[in-house]
């Protein structure tokens, strides 16, 4: 951060919370900021929210926790092209939360249920109020 960055910061700091000396405060949110930049987890976490942030995604997600699905299965489910489809699907294989397989001429997913449970459960234990 640069000095001048540094100093407008100190000084909100100061007006903020009524004080004379910033420093300390100042010190501990620097490590702070340091310490979340580094957790792995929050990088784990955005990745998988990237993935599921589409409701197409999700509906995806829910039509294949009890069964896996062909990709015509999931076009009518959505009713979206196969293409549309595909590109979410992509996302999804891509974070490792689901994977396709061929079963003749058609393609089908499954959800790794497991991995899912993990992602969720790292969510929870990393942005749950304590």
């Amino acid at each position: 951060m640069k000095q001048k960055r540094a100093q407008e910061i100190k000084k909100m700091l100061c007006d903020c919370k009524d004080c004379s000396d910033s420093n300390p405060d100042f010190d501990k949110l620097l490590k702070l900021g340091k310490m979340l930049e580094e957790n792995k987890n929050l990088d784990a976490i955005e990745r998988f929210t990237s993935a599921i942030a589409s409701k197409e995604r999700l509906i995806i997600i829910n039509a294949l926790k009890k069964q896996d699905r062909c990709v015509c299965e999931l076009e009518t489910i959505l009713n979206k092209s196969q293409s549309t489809i595909s590109h979410h699907l992509r996302k999804l294989v891509a974070v490792g939360l689901i994977q396709g397989y061929k079963k003749q001429k058609f393609t089908f997913y499954h959800l790794f249920k497991e991995e899912l449970k993990n992602n969720l459960t790292t969510f929870n234990q990393n942005l749950a109020l304590e």
